[in-house]
Order: structure tokens, then C-alpha cells, then sequence
């Protein structure tokens, strides 16, 4: 019979944290007055022989809240129209509840303590999600207020590079330009990238399980 030392999983991995893959496209940089835009966070699952892989994308697209702040700048760049009728939006206090609750869930069935988000420079995308937490008045946050698993370091040291991009490309990971900005697509290639770095660290022998 199989047995949680026979069987390797996720809480063993990374030290009772889940890894929760997050991307943010926003309005601007600065995380207390600029909008989210949209969110998306990709689970990963981990299989018997203890590699990670991406799981399920939620994605929203998301109201800029009350007097946020919107850069033209930031928006060309993104090509989010945040006034356009035919957005599918939600309030940024709806999506962040059924964001969290996803997260907490996935955190109890994986035996896991609490979330980290993974992310391409990901203090930026933490500083967004604290912020949009504190904005909607959630308690129970189950992401680490400071630690991150950063793919733009991971990668540089894996494959010489840190724009997503170029790493995704030295990784041999399809990446399509005309997808990229959104944040279902950035949010699952940013988990590709991680998932293969992390589990050629364990076929290198970085990381055995008991």
C-alpha cells in the first residue's frame, strides 16, 4: 500500500508552502493607486514521481476600483480597454473573495501551511494582490506577505535570462508574442517555466523525497 513516504507531495516540496502561479496586468506600477485589470492564477499538481505541473487557470478580467488610477501608458501597452462594454469584469472585491477562497482550498488538500506566489518579478504581482486583499477587506489572505518564488531569478540562473519571453524560448517552451500581456497566458507560461526548472533540479539530484 502507498504511503505518504512511498508517495511524494506538493507540502513535502517547498517546506509546507503551496506554489500558486500569479500574473497581474494592471493600469500602472504602483500597486496602492493603479487598477487590476485582470488576474489569473495557474495550480500546479505533482505526480507520483514527485515533478510539478500546471494544473487549472482561473482567470478574471476585473473593474478598476473606486478612483484607481490608469496610465495610458500602461494600458497601450497591455491593450486592455477597462471601458469596454463587452469585458466580462467583476467588482475587484469579487474576484479577490473567489480568488482567495480557490487558493485556501487548494491549499487544505494539498496538507500545505500556506500559499507562495510564483511570478515573473514577483513582488510585483505580490505588492498587487496585498493590495486588492487589503482593499476587500479579506481576513483569511493565504499567501506569505513577503516570500515569492521569482521565475525572473530562476531563470537567469537556469538559462542566462530574465525576460519571460527569451527564458520560455531558451527553455525550449512554445511562447507566442501576440498572446503574451494577457494574464492567462503569462500566468500559465511563467508555470511551464517554473515547473521545468524545478523538476531539472530534481532530475539533477537538487531534491530527493523521503
Amino acid at each position: 500500500m502507498s504511503n505518504a513516504i512511498d508517495t511524494p507531495f506538493m507540502a513535502q516540496r517547498f517546506r509546507g508552502f503551496l506554489p500558486v502561479v500569479i500574473d497581474v496586468e494592471t493600469g500602472g506600477f504602483n500597486s496602492r493607486t493603479d487598477a487590476i485589470l485582470e488576474i489569473a492564477a495557474t495550480l500546479l499538481r505533482m505526480d507520483d514521481a514527485g515533478n510539478i505541473e500546471p494544473d487549472e487557470t482561473l482567470c478574471y478580467q476585473v473593474e478598476p476600483f473606486a478612483g484607481a488610477n490608469l496610465e495610458q501608458s500602461a494600458l497601450e501597452f497591455t491593450g486592455i480597454d477597462p471601458h469596454n462594454p463587452e469585458r466580462e469584469a467583476k467588482k475587484e472585491v469579487t474576484v479577490m473573495g473567489e480568488l482567495m477562497k480557490r487558493i485556501r482550498q487548494q491549499v487544505k488538500a494539498e496538507n500545505c501551511t500556506r500559499a507562495v506566489l510564483v511570478g515573473h518579478n514577483a513582488h510585483f504581482d505580490l505588492g498587487f494582490v496585498m493590495a486588492a486583499v487589503e482593499r476587500s477587506n479579506i481576513k483569511r489572505n493565504p499567501f506569505h506577505p513577503f516570500s515569492v518564488m521569482d521565475t525572473a531569478s530562476l531563470a537567469g540562473v537556469a538559462y542566462g535570462h530574465t525576460v519571460l519571453a527569451r527564458a520560455c524560448q531558451l527553455a525550449e517552451i512554445e511562447f507566442d508574442n501576440n498572446e503574451a500581456h494577457s494574464a492567462a497566458y503569462d500566468a500559465l507560461k511563467t508555470a511551464e517555466l517554473f515547473c521545468q526548472i524545478v523538476n531539472q533540479w530534481q532530475q539533477l539530484g537538487g531534491w530527493r523525497w523521503p
